[in-house]
């Protein structure tokens, strides 16, 4: 078991994948981080962007032996920064429909910096190529590891924790 957190400028009681928006690294879903400070810091940057709220984490249970176990559900898992992983993240922000452009339940794999926007915009004008894309897109902290649930069924894996607030 793991403990995984939620970064955001709203209280909720339940995951609402309708509430998810397009265009995010690995597609409409809900995203966690098992480091705390993490999601304190997307918090922060959603209040700020949004300009409303108050800096709210969530945390959640989540089994992660699932991820190498279940043959029901559709994981994928990106141990690093890679082609691959650049790939699949260009896939999702280029997609701005409502449906998903991959088949996966959860998506596991680097965070990409907060100036994907810039350097995508840069790889898809020719300026940069696939190997400095990635470097660019680097997350520039610890542990930049993000946790993508974009089904009811891989939402329902996580038991939400309550802290007594």
């Amino acid at each position: 078991m793991i403990i995984l957190y939620h970064g955001s400028n709203v209280e909720f009681s339940q995951i609402d994948l309708s509430l998810s928006k397009p265009g995010k690294d690995f597609g409409r879903g809900f995203y966690l981080n098992a480091d705390r400070r993490q999601a304190v810091a997307m918090a922060e940057r959603t209040c700020k962007r949004q300009l409303r709220g108050i800096p709210i984490v969530s945390s959640f249970e989540f089994d992660d032996a699932i991820l190498s176990s279940d043959k029901e559900m559709s994981i994928m898992i990106f141990d690093g920064y890679s082609r691959e992983w650049a790939e699949f993240v260009l896939m999702n922000r280029r997609n701005r429909s409502e449906s998903q452009a991959h088949h996966f339940d959860i998506v596991v794999g680097p965070i990409a910096n907060d100036t994907v926007g810039v350097q995508i915009r840069r790889f898809m004008q020719g300026y940069i190529d696939i190997d400095s894309l990635i470097a660019e897109l680097r997350y520039r902290g610890d542990n930049a590891v993000q946790y993508f649930f974009g089904t009811e069924r891989a939402v329902n894996l996580l038991r939400r924790i309550y802290d007594g607030r």
